[in-house]
């Protein structure tokens, strides 16, 4: 046993070196001290890297864990759905989004909000972003670290008392921080992409050889043709239409179900225009591409290989739910999301479960960095301004946006340990609704500014604009009952006080609703002065 740990422990260790060689090697050349070439890597960065850097964001820890569950709860490949939507957006994103922001020369992409509208609307986005992406962010730092927790429950043949888990959960999230962060302040955006890169092929190869694995497992009990009928006679589409129900009824329902053909084409649309046109996380290594049509390539053949990806990891739960229904094991999990990570403990070869062990750690410091790199432009362009537009000296401009680095570090890893401990005392949590509904409470209004500046020219003004984002967030906090569950009138049913009454919104759809209500609330306020955004050279 300890020599199969220790050929793990290896690979693990082989792992965090060659990433943090990566950004040791970027911060040791010249040009990378300038403070440009850290947020923005020169506008030199080849398109294919960046591909590759946008799918180990999207396939953050949150992913590789949480999509597995979500085919093991489920049994079905109706996750699968949301992909048409996000094919759509990347194309709408790529035609309509990245060329102004290209063309506005911007490091943070809230700077063009403050051009369109002015300060008032640039603060509310960006602190918009800090906050959402910090919760999102220290959330998948909390999945991570779960690996860890199964691991020690398996060797040491013993559940974890709360106590140590949570311990666990403390020393291994603040671990990753500290190592993540190290080479993203030394590295930059440069440091974030090529360090995404070969994490993205160690994921991709590591989900691949599970997959294998479990399906060998269970040729020994099923022949090929029965594994392939059990394994696509599953449903890929629901329409949540019940005929007796007539349009109101079926419109209702529709709302409050996670994953239908709606939710993909409309509500996963949304979505995906808020993750990937308004979040500063992914918009900026967008922004590294020599020129915005090398960007928009990037962008939309990730939103095509997020397809086969999500089949990958979907197929990986539907198949674990199979086998753990032949092979039964008192030891198994109760909590979903630490099924997978129990397998490869327990199932899976040494050298391959280190592999795959890395592989988990790969997609955690791949969005950490990308993360805390964003999260220190953000702050550094939208806070520090105008005194930090007006340094001259180099130096300090990047010992601002590394001191921010750290700093945010800090904070997305306090947020991983009370997600932690949120889990520890309700084991039932599912792992992607806790992400995805993060960011659905205020993504919606953040892309319905940023849609209400790039569609109009007239319309938005600076302080209407607050007023419109406000509104946006309290519409998506109403119908997600959030208030109703936490009400001390949730018994009185009969109460307008009670929201009983007010249609419950599944967390695909927030996003959709709390961008249509803050657009529709900011073009009520005309702006007297029309936006005219002059071309810079990309």
């Amino acid at each position: 046993m300890s020599t199969s740990l220790g050929i793990d422990g290896v690979v693990v260790v082989f792992f965090f070196l060659i990433t943090l060689g990566i950004g040791l090697f970027s911060s040791r050349i010249g040009q990378k001290k300038k403070y440009d070439e850290l947020t923005l890597g020169g506008r030199r960065m080849p398109w294919w890297a960046i591909l590759g850097s946008i799918i180990a964001a999207e396939t953050s820890a949150g992913a590789f864990l949480g999509t597995p569950a979500e085919g093991y709860v489920l049994k079905d490949f109706t996750y699968l759905q949301l992909a048409l939507g996000t094919v759509i957006a990347r194309i709408i994103i790529g035609f309509l989004f990245i060329k102004p922001f290209f063309q506005s020369g911007v490091h943070s992409i809230y700077q063009f909000l403050e051009t369109r509208f002015g300060p008032f609307t640039q603060k509310m986005a960006s602190a918009t972003f800090l906050l959402s992406r910090m919760l999102a962010t220290g959330t998948r730092l909390y999945v991570a670290a779960i690996i860890l927790v199964v691991g020690a429950e398996f060797f040491l043949h013993k559940p974890l008392s709360r106590p140590q888990e949570i311990s666990l959960y403390f020393i291994s999230i603040f671990l990753i921080s500290l190592f993540t962060a190290s080479y993203t302040a030394l590295g930059g955006i440069k440091a974030v992409i090529w360090t995404d890169l070969i994490q993205a092929l160690i994921m991709l190869f590591g989900a691949a050889f599970a997959l294998f694995f479990i399906f060998a497992k269970l040729s020994s009990v099923y022949s090929y043709p029965e594994i392939v009928h059990l394994f696509f006679h599953r449903p890929w589409f629901t329409t949540g239409i019940t005929p007796s129900k007539g349009l109101l009824g079926n419109l209702l329902d529709i709302l409050a179900i996670d994953y239908t053909l709606w939710s993909a084409l409309i509500g996963s649309t949304f979505t995906t225009m808020a993750t990937h046109g308004t979040d500063q996380d992914i918009v900026q290594r967008l922004l590294t591409a020599k020129n915005y049509q090398k960007s928009r390539l990037s962008l939309i053949l990730s939103g095509l290989a997020d397809i086969p990806i999500g089949f990958l990891f979907l197929s990986i739960g539907l198949l674990l739910s199979f086998y753990y229904s032949v092979y039964t094991d008192p030891a198994l999990p109760t909590k979903p999301n630490e099924v997978f990570p129990y397998f490869i403990i327990s199932q899976l070869p040494s050298g391959i479960r280190g592999m795959v062990v890395a592989a988990i750690f790969a997609t955690a410091t791949g969005s950490l960095s990308a993360a805390l790199n964003a999260l220190a432009t953000s702050f550094c362009q939208d806070w520090l301004t105008p005194s930090f537009e007006r340094l001259v000296d180099e130096k300090k401009k990047v010992s601002k946006l590394r001191g921010a680095t750290l700093i945010f570090a800090l904070l997305t890893s306090t947020i991983g340990v009370a997600t932690a401990l949120y889990t520890v005392y309700f084991p039932s949590t599912r792992i992607l609704p806790i992400i995805l509904g993060i960011i659905g409470f205020s993504y919606g209004p953040l892309l319905g500014v940023f849609l209400l500046g790039l569609l109009t020219r007239h319309r938005g003004t600076d302080r209407g604009n607050v007023l419109a984002m406000i509104v946006g967030f309290c519409v998506v906090l109403l119908l997600s009952k959030i208030p109703n569950s936490t009400s001390n009138f949730h018994e009185k049913n009969n109460s307008l006080f009670s929201l009983e009454w007010l249609p419950h919104v599944a967390y695909p759809w927030r996003i959709f609703i709390g961008s249509v209500a803050t657009f529709s609330i900011g073009i009520l306020f005309r702006n007297k002065t029309a936006f005219s955004q002059k071309a810079k050279p990309s």
